[in-house]
């Protein structure tokens, strides 16, 4: 099964658009996970487990995991397997290099860690996302219009043509790089007006759509924005929110508390879309 296919799949199995995203901070887990020999994988396993009928994917992000030490990258791979197989797991990476070094980046993220997808810079150019390409059932999604404020700086320089660079990159993407069918993009929930640009620039191709919850992105006007004409294809992404919805004992319920209310209202903005 090729990424885009489990997403589709999960996505309507859960009824879902949402992805929990897993960027497990020590200094912020709850005390019920400290006694655990790997209080991060304990934690993060947990949460997995109290979310798991509610979401399209996860996306652990690599940097927390690496922060680790010597034993992260093996809570990194024991968490993505702690996944279930039916649910798509993206590593939020953001890899973009060249030759042999984006080789070893690809090997490491699918053959390695055995993730299903994986962010990716586009920075450096095409051949630099041909390594991981090559994996035609692995998802590989490029950063486009990302969330963070300084964005702008790169993203939204005009070329030649006046139109802003992350328009080139989302046509690079729909026209160059997408030949298996296997790419995203990345745009944030910060910029609504983006997404439905994107969106009609390219209207097959799943969105990753960060920006929401501690970013302040808004829900419905994200899934209104960036849903393909099926009302699919949106992975609207939420981390702190969801991961640290409560410091207690009750973290795991309390997390699928606020998954379920995100879920809920991403549904609505589905349904008014």
């Amino acid at each position: 099964m090729t990424f885009a296919e489990q997403l589709q799949s999960a996505s309507r199995q859960n009824s879902s658009l949402l992805c929990v995203g897993l960027d497990p901070d020590p200094q912020r887990l709850p005390a019920a996970v400290n006694s655990d020999h790997d209080s991060v994988y304990a934690f993060c396993a947990a949460l997995i487990e109290a979310t798991t009928d509610l979401v399209c994917a996860y996306k652990p992000n690599s940097a927390f995991f690496e922060a680790l030490g010597p034993h992260g990258y093996e809570t990194l791979r024991r968490v993505i397997a702690a996944v279930p197989s039916h649910i798509p797991v993206i590593l939020d990476a953001k890899r973009g290099d060249i030759g042999s070094t984006a080789e070893a980046y690809a090997r490491a993220v699918f053959d390695v860690l055995d993730a299903d997808a994986v962010t990716l810079s586009p920075y450096l150019g095409g051949d630099a996302l041909a390594p991981f390409l090559r994996y035609h059932d692995r998802g590989c999604i490029v950063l486009c219009k990302t969330s963070n404020a300084g964005s702008a700086d790169l993203q939204n320089v005009p070329l030649a043509d006046d139109r802003p660079l992350y328009v080139h990159v989302a046509e690079r993407a729909r026209d160059e790089w997408n030949t298996h069918g296997n790419v995203g993009l990345v745009v944030g929930a910060t910029h609504p007006s983006v997404l439905r640009e994107v969106r009609v620039l390219c209207p097959t191709m799943p969105l990753l759509v960060p920006g929401v919850g501690a970013q302040g992105g808004d829900v419905i006007e994200a899934v209104q924005a960036a849903v393909d004409a099926a009302g699919e294809n949106v992975i609207i992404n939420a981390s702190r929110s969801i991961m640290y919805a409560s410091s207690g004992s009750d973290f795991a319920e309390a997390a699928r508390t606020e998954a379920l209310r995100l879920c809920d209202l991403i549904n609505r903005g589905r349904d008014a879309a």
